[in-house]
């Protein structure tokens, strides 16, 4: 009650001076200090065995990736258990094409755009991928609308197979990972359901992630999105390693198709192993590809961007496609470059026999979306939120790069709004390359840091107050004047509040250590005082993990 008092009370306190905005922001944000927003359990009941038993299992998701885990070395991770394990499943990845997709970002999206694509030309397909948002369930998605698989089948299918996997746990020693065990029962499903072809997003790398079971008889194309420095450590410390890990999916004369753009050096290695198994390479960067992004419009209240996706590409395969005014939901110039790279890959398929009209990919790119990417929440949701007459904006983005595009989106869409982030990390981040990015966005109005457990644990959290001192420094390499609620000398304004200060006019101001939800409602305040005949933008950014704790506060 406190907090609501002291927030109905701010657009009263913005007409004293700064040391009073500080104080009554302040007030808001200092009992909530250091109290980290969990991700809430949105799991059916019906799920409870399943979870269960998958809590009792290692994942790397909340502990961290062992340093080498991710080469094809004697560090890496064992494929042959992952292998000996679908042995005792019967092998039932057999029994389906897949097209296997690796990279640093894009994964997600790209295989969201190919399997719509695949879903509208009427296949039936399964969608494998990593990680959840708001349930387990989201990893596997099955059904003409690519819906999440249920907990009834979910549960009745964990049921069926619980003894064989109980079994090769036991005989893996406890070895067996909680992804190398969700990603065998992704695959058991599938092939109970006699899905025609299933798109598998790799976990980590290429080479030794759990999904690369799937071996050259039956992958009918691979794609490698992009190549950069996440998750150095495990793959070898160099993009260069990082990129042969990634190669690892390539096999057998199976077309591989490039997203990119890569490094001349990092491209060599990728052609390099596809001409190693003999596979024909197509690149959604080359030269043949004349897609725009024309611009940004709503259509029913929903925001898209229209493309022309134009491609003519002759190098190893002959592939070609106009398709104008293509309203992508999943919104920036990256997002794209990922429809691009599905659309290549659909190519890839009708080349080799696949059933693939045009009229379809453009159908399955339109209806395409992602949630927690680009993702805008409406109006209703933003007033149950209690954050009225702003656009929120929830982005995963979490490196350097996803940030650089994340900002490149902002500049593009919302030109003229002014914008508040709202950010929590991991701690195996690149926290500062990030910071930078985003502090290049000149409609910046502040910055509140935040915390939230990483994948149901805090034990990856990064901590507000070591966030806060990376974007301070981050602020004053750039030359941007930052306000530090708890430091900063406000007596030269007196006269004026901190939101309509003119004569210095910061470009950013930090808020740190306060809650999700009161940053978000502050930020909100904020916006709305200063917004004039303008829009405010929230974005919440940073990981997968806050996405996840806001979509989970509008069920409550």
């Amino acid at each position: 009650m406190r907090a609501l008092s002291i927030l109905c009370g701010f657009a009263r306190s913005i007409q004293s001076n700064r040391s009073s905005l500080i104080s009554s922001v302040a007030g808001v944000l200092n009992p909530l200090r250091c109290r980290a927003l969990s991700t809430m359990s949105r799991e059916d009941p019906e799920l409870k065995e399943l979870l269960d038993f998958m809590d009792n299992l290692k994942n790397y998701e909340k502990s961290g990736v062992p340093k080498g885990a991710g080469t094809d070395s004697d560090d890496g991770f064992d494929l042959g258990r992952m292998r000996r394990l679908m042995a005792l499943l019967g092998n039932p990845h057999s029994t389906f094409k897949a097209v296997h997709i690796a990279g640093t970002k894009g994964k997600g999206s790209t295989a969201a755009f190919l399997s719509s694509i695949l879903r509208a030309e009427g296949y039936s397909v399964g969608c494998y991928t990593s990680p959840h948002i708001e349930t387990i369930r989201e990893r596997i998605t099955l059904g003409r609308f690519g819906e999440p698989v249920s907990a009834m089948v979910l549960n009745h299918h964990f049921q069926r197979v619980r003894t064989v996997i109980e079994r090769a746990v036991e005989l893996e020693e406890g070895c067996l990972s909680h992804f190398e065990i969700f990603t065998a029962i992704a695959f058991s499903l599938f092939s109970q359901e006699n899905v025609e072809i299933a798109v598998v997003e790799a976990g980590l790398g290429g080479a030794r992630d759990a999904t690369n079971v799937i071996c050259g008889s039956h992958l009918a194309a691979s794609i490698i999105t992009t190549i950069g420095e996440e998750h150095l450590d495990a793959l070898g410390g160099s993009l260069e390693s990082i990129a042969v890990a990634k190669s690892g999916i390539v096999k057998d004369g199976r077309p591989l198709v490039l997203g990119g753009p890569f490094l001349p050096h990092i491209e060599c290695i990728l052609r390099d192993k596809a001409a190693s198994v003999s596979s024909p390479v197509v690149s959604a960067s080359d030269p043949g590809n004349k897609s725009s992004l024309k611009g940004f419009s709503p259509t029913c209240g929903i925001t898209h961007q229209l493309c022309d996706i134009v491609l003519r590409i002759e190098r190893d395969l002959s592939l070609s496609i106009e398709l104008f005014d293509v309203r992508l939901h999943m919104l920036g110039y990256h997002q794209l470059k990922n429809a691009v790279t599905a659309t290549c890959a659909a190519l890839c398929l009708r080349n080799k026999g696949w059933r693939m009209s045009d009229a379809s990919i453009r159908a399955g790119l339109e209806s395409a979306i992602l949630p927690g990417r680009s993702h805008l929440l409406t109006s209703k949701e933003s007033e149950r939120l209690g954050l009225p007459q702003i656009t929120v904006l929830l982005d995963g983005a979490h490196t350097k790069e996803s940030a650089r595009a994340l900002a490149e989106t902002v500049k593009m869409a919302f030109p003229k709004e002014r914008l508040v982030l709202v950010v929590a990390m991991a701690k195996d981040k690149d926290h500062l390359g990030f910071a930078r990015e985003l502090l290049s966005v000149n409609s910046l109005e502040a910055v509140f840091l935040t915390e939230v457990s990483i994948a149901g644990d805090k034990s990856r959290t990064t901590s507000a107050s070591f966030l806060k001192d990376v974007w301070t420094k981050a602020s004053r390499e750039m030359g941007i004047n930052v306000l530090d609620l708890e430091s900063a000398d406000c007596k030269q304004f007196t006269d004026q509040s901190i939101l309509s200060a003119k004569a210095v006019e910061p470009r950013a101001i930090l808020f740190s250590q306060g809650s999700l939800m009161a940053s978000m409602r502050v930020g909100s305040q904020i916006l709305n005082e200063r917004k004039g005949n303008q829009f405010g933008v929230l974005l919440v950014t940073g990981s997968l993990h806050i996405v996840s704790a806001v979509l989970q506060s509008l069920r409550l």
